[in-house]
C-alpha cells in the first residue's frame, strides 16, 4: 500500500498513489495525452459507495481513460469538454427492471427518451416474457409478427436488438413464462418430464446466447401455472452458467412472506442467488410486513444465502385490470371467451367475492377507490382514462366487479391499470437497505408522441430517488444510491467493465447537478422528463447534452457469464 508522509505531495506522487498513470497527466498545466471528451471540476462518485471527490474525467473512444484530480485535464487536447462544475459525475444508471422491448425492434424508437433524461444507460430486460425462445408453435402462432417481435432463440432476439439500435445497452432475463408456454403452452398443471426437459434445454441455450438467468412473474397466468418444483428445475439448468433467478413473487400482499419463502426454496435448491422484483408490501393489512420482509431477508443473507431485492420509488404499481381476476379464468388463453360466457363469468365472480385458492387480487388490496385506468384503445372508452374504477362504476351503475369484466371484454386486452396499494414510510425505509437495486418496471417512451398516460416511474423512477429521497428526505447518501444505481447491478449480474467510474471500464456516465435533479412526471400528467441531468454518455457518445436527447443510439448488447460469445 503506498503511504507517503509527505503533508504536500508532488503531482507524480498523487498519481502513484491513486492509480492514476503519470502518463495520462503531465502536471497542472496540462495534459501529454488527448482526448475525445474531458469532463472537467465535476464530483466524481464513482459507484463504489466511497465518498465523492472532486476530479476529471478523461475519454477516449468507448472507453475510461483517465480519472485524475481536478484541474490536471483542463488543458487537455479534446474534441468535447465538459464543465461540470458544482455537478456530480457518475457512472450511468442501470435498471434491472425495463420493459421495453418493443422499443428495440421493428419500428419502435430505440432513443427511449423517457429513459436516457434520468440518466438510465442500461436496460436489463426479461420479467416473465421474453422475445425468444419460442417453440415452432409459438412462431406460427405469431403469425406475420414472427421474424420482427418473435424469435427462435434468445440470441436470434439479442442480435434482432442489436441491428435496431438503441441509445442505451440492452440485456436480458429469459422469461420464465416464455420458457412454460414453449414446454407446456399455456394450460394449468404440472410440467411432466417430457415438458421440463424442453424448458430445461430452452433456458441452456438462453444462457449461452447471453442470458442473465431466468425471471418469473407469479402473479399472472399463465407463468404462476407453475410450480415450486418447476421454477427449480429450469433454475438448476442456469446454475452452471452462473445464473441469477429474479422473480416477482406469488404474493405480494397477504401470503408476502411465504412468497419470500418459497423464493428461498427455489434459488437455495437450485443453487443460483436470487433476486425479487419490485419489493412491496401491498395493500394497507399488509403495510407492517415490509419491516418483517426486510428482516427475513436480513436474517437469510446472514445465514448465506445470497438474496437480493429491488424497487421502483412509488406507492402504486401498474399493471392490467386483467389482475383483479382468478388465474384459472385466463388458462389455455380464453379469458374473454370466459368473460363471455354468463356461467362462467358468475364463477370468476365469484371466486372474487370469496376467494377458494392463493392468488393476488389488486383490485381488493386497492379497493376500487384505488384503481386508476389508463389504456384504453377504443374511441368510446377513452372518457374512462385516467378515472378511478369506482368513479367509472358508478357512472355505468354496476358494481366494480362487473364494471371491470365488462370493460376488459369491450376492450380485448389487458387494460393498463395503476394500483395504489404501498406505504410511504416504507418505500423510504425500503431504499435505505443496503441490498437494495433500482428498476423502472416501465418501458421507455418519448413525451412528444406518447399517446395516453402511463405510471410516471417511466420518466421519474431514478432522479426521484436523487432529488426526493437523497436530497430532501436523506433515506440514504447520494453515495450509496448511485452505488445502487450502478456497480451494485453489474456486479449483480456479472456485467463486465460497466457500474463504475474505473479507467478501462466503458464510459457510460451521467453528469448530473445535486441541487436540482427532479422528477416531474405525475400520474395526472406523466409525460414529462426529469430535469437536472445535464448530460449522459454510454460507451462515449453524449445521448444527453445540455439537458437534450441526442438522437444518438450508441448501445450495445451486454450479456451474462454464460454467453459463449466472449471470444468471437
Amino acid at each position: 500500500m503506498c503511504r507517503p508522509a509527505a503533508a504536500v505531495l508532488s503531482v507524480f506522487l498523487f498519481l502513484a498513489c491513486s492509480g492514476v498513470s503519470p502518463d495520462a497527466a503531465s502536471g497542472p498545466e496540462g495534459s501529454a495525452e488527448a482526448f475525445d471528451i474531458v469532463i472537467l471540476g465535476g464530483r466524481i462518485v464513482d459507484g463504489t459507495g466511497n465518498a465523492g471527490f472532486p476530479g476529471d474525467v478523461g475519454i477516449q473512444n468507448d472507453q475510461i481513460t483517465a480519472i485524475t484530480p481536478a484541474g490536471l485535464l483542463a488543458n487537455a487536447e479534446a474534441e468535447l469538454r465538459i464543465d461540470a462544475t458544482d455537478m456530480v459525475v457518475s457512472p450511468g444508471f442501470i435498471d434491472i427492471q425495463s420493459h421495453s422491448r418493443s422499443s428495440f425492434l421493428g419500428d419502435g424508437d430505440g432513443r427511449v427518451v423517457s429513459k436516457v433524461t434520468m440518466g438510465v444507460t442500461t436496460e436489463i430486460m426479461g420479467e416473465s416474457t421474453t422475445n425468444g425462445p419460442s417453440s415452432p408453435t409459438m412462431l406460427e402462432a405469431a403469425g406475420d409478427a414472427a421474424g420482427s417481435t418473435v424469435f427462435e432463440t434468445f440470441g436470434d432476439w439479442m442480435r434482432a436488438m442489436e441491428s435496431h439500435g438503441a441509445s442505451v445497452n440492452v440485456g436480458s432475463f429469459v422469461g420464465a413464462t416464455t420458457v412454460r408456454v414453449l414446454g407446456k403452452g399455456e394450460a394449468m398443471g404440472e410440467a411432466d418430464a417430457e415438458e421440463l426437459t424442453l424448458m430445461q434445454d430452452a433456458v441452456r441455450q438462453s444462457m449461452e446466447d447471453g442470458a442473465f438467468g431466468v425471471a418469473s412473474a407469479l402473479i399472472y397466468p399463465p407463468g404462476n401455472f407453475a410450480s415450486t418444483r418447476e421454477l427449480i428445475e429450469i433454475n438448476r439448468a442456469t446454475a452452471p452458467y452462473g445464473g441469477v433467478y429474479i422473480t416477482h413473487l406469488r404474493s405480494e400482499a397477504d401470503y408476502f412472506l411465504e412468497a419470500i419463502d418459497e423464493a428461498i426454496d427455489i434459488g437455495t435448491t437450485a443453487g443460483v442467488p436470487i433476486e425479487i422484483y419490485h419489493l412491496k408490501a401491498g395493500g394497507r393489512r399488509n403495510w407492517s410486513k415490509a419491516s418483517q420482509a426486510v428482516a427475513k431477508i436480513d436474517s437469510a443473507r446472514a445465514a448465506g444465502v445470497d438474496i437480493q431485492a429491488n424497487m421502483y420509488p412509488y406507492t402504486a404499481g401498474g399493471t392490467g385490470l386483467t389482475a383483479c381476476f382468478p388465474p384459472w379464468a385466463s388458462a389455455d388463453g380464453k379469458l374473454f371467451d370466459n368473460l363471455a360466457d354468463p356461467d362462467a363469468r358468475m364463477r370468476i365472480r365469484a371466486e372474487i367475492e370469496n376467494q377458494t385458492t392463493e392468488w393476488e387480487n389488486l383490485c381488493t388490496l386497492s379497493t376500487p377507490e384505488g384503481v386508476l385506468l389508463l389504456g384504453f384503445n377504443k374511441p368510446d372508452n377513452q372518457r374512462y382514462s385516467g378515472r378511478y374504477l369506482s368513479d367509472i362504476s358508478e357512472e355505468l351503475g354496476k358494481d366494480w366487479i362487473d364494471t371491470a369484466f365488462d370493460l376488459v371484454l369491450d376492450e380485448r386486452q389487458r387494460l393498463g391499470t395503476i394500483y395504489f396499494m404501498m406505504s410511504e414510510e416504507n418505500v423510504a425505509m425500503q431504499i435505505g437497505q443496503p441490498w437494495i437495486k433500482f428498476g423502472t418496471d416501465a418501458g421507455g417512451i418519448d413525451p412528444e408522441t406518447a399517446r395516453g398516460l402511463t405510471h410516471p416511474r417511466a420518466y421519474g423512477t431514478f432522479t426521484r430517488i436523487l432529488g426526493k429521497y437523497v436530497r430532501e428526505e436523506g433515506a440514504t447518501t447520494l453515495e450509496e444510491a448511485v452505488r445502487k444505481m450502478s456497480s451494485a447491478v453489474a456486479t449483480r449480474l456479472h456485467i463486465k467493465n460497466r457500474g463504475l467510474l474505473k479507467e478501462g471500464f466503458f464510459a457510460d456516465i451521467v453528469v448530473f447537478d445535486p441541487n436540482t435533479v427532479s422528477d416531474h412526471a405525475t400520474y395526472d400528467e406523466p409525460h414529462q422528463v426529469s430535469t437536472g441531468v445535464h448530460y449522459v454518455l454510454v460507451n462515449g457518445v453524449p445521448v444527453v447534452s445540455q439537458g437534450e436527447h441526442t438522437d444518438r443510439m450508441p448501445g450495445r448488447p451486454v450479456y451474462g457469464p454464460g454467453w459463449t460469445g466472449w471470444d468471437r
